[in-house]
């Protein structure tokens, strides 16, 4: 006589039989709970809401992650098609079930507690939590973080890259960087720190020339670069030549200052850049749209106060966007 082998869905069923760990169950269904908190919806003592949540482990119907001495609880999501179709029979009857409720009920309780302990520490912490978030994660936290919104296809050239470290941040979040600078010495810098991409090409070139293709690059960069420069407009018409049709330019730089001293000690031809001047040689370079915005000022700054303006070559077949500045042209050959 054959032996009759037990279907596995009755044991599946089994483990479901019993009230309690249906109800942990269906709360876990809804929400990550530690032990405590299911206490609390379930109202039962921790040890008994610890055996049930082991049968229920061990069955492979809940996980937990462990955070810090806490496990949290939550069912978990690799149910087979077999546990699934049970699952959405038992869990519906208990939603319709009064303990059901009850459950649901306190457990929005709980989850509003949560919600109540961090309101609770802001409000506490409003005054020095500027302080303790630097003291957390440093001063460039979001700022890291905003380098996120960059397209991951795009081309972008640090123009004017000395040691390269505007490239380094900006690496792992493109497809490809073109760093250029004149300095032999600053590029040597620059090899050694960005070793470790490889997405990264190094060019030595006058910016007044650039060591690019027409139309190589999405966005182009001058970052505290302009002030150096004896003609930042020639500058200015040549990143356009480099730019493709829409692509953008970002200029960090000084605001206009006093600090004479600044042209001996660190070879500044330029004391800052007036809002009216930048924009003029801008648009006689072929670029639009130009924005200038003064950065608030850091504490720990000991220099000028700076600003970032930016400007974009105007898209192809709009207003003559495909020849360059006749102007710019000759001015450079010149």
């Amino acid at each position: 006589m054959t032996p009759v082998t037990k279907p596995a869905i009755l044991d599946r069923m089994q483990v479901l039989s019993d009230p309690m760990r249906s109800r942990l169950l269906a709360v876990l269904d809804r929400a990550e709970l530690t032990v405590s908190e299911l206490c609390d919806v379930v109202q039962a003592p921790q040890s008994t809401v610890s055996r049930h949540l082991r049968v229920l482990a061990d069955d492979g119907w809940i996980e937990a992650r462990r955070e810090g001495t806490n496990r949290h609880y939550s069912m978990t999501e690799r149910l087979d098609e077999e546990a699934g179709r049970l699952w959405e029979v038992v869990g519906g009857e208990l939603r319709d079930a009064p303990f059901g409720e009850h459950d649901a009920m306190r457990l929005a309780s709980v989850l509003r507690r949560r919600r109540e302990r961090s309101r609770d520490f802001f409000d506490r912490t409003a005054g020095e939590w500027d302080e303790l978030r630097q003291e957390l994660y440093g001063e460039t936290a979001e700022l890291s973080a905003a380098l996120a919104l960059l397209d991951d296809g795009w081309t972008v050239g640090d123009l004017g890259c000395g040691t390269g470290r505007v490239a380094d941040r900006l690496a792992p979040w493109i497809a490809r960087l073109v760093a250029v600078d004149a300095s032999r010495s600053m590029l040597d810098e620059a090899r050694r720190r960005l070793a470790r991409h490889d997405n990264v090409d190094l060019r030595r070139g006058d910016l007044e020339e650039l060591p690019l293709e027409d139309g190589e690059l999405d966005t182009a960069l001058l970052v505290l670069v302009l002030h150096h420069l004896p003609q930042p407009e020639v500058v200015l018409a040549e990143v356009r030549r480099v730019l493709k049709p829409g692509g953008r330019l970002v200029i960090l730089d000084m605001v206009p200052h006093d600090r004479t001293e600044y042209r001996s000690q660190m070879g500044h031809l330029w004391l800052g850049f007036e809002e009216e001047e930048l924009a003029g040689w801008l648009e006689a370079a072929g670029l639009e749209a130009a924005r200038y915005s003064v950065l608030p000022p850091d504490p720990a700054a000991r220099g000028p106060m700076l600003f970032v303006a930016t400007a974009r070559r105007p898209d192809s077949g709009g207003n003559g966007a495909s020849e360059e500045p006749s102007e710019a042209i000759e001015e450079r050959s010149g």
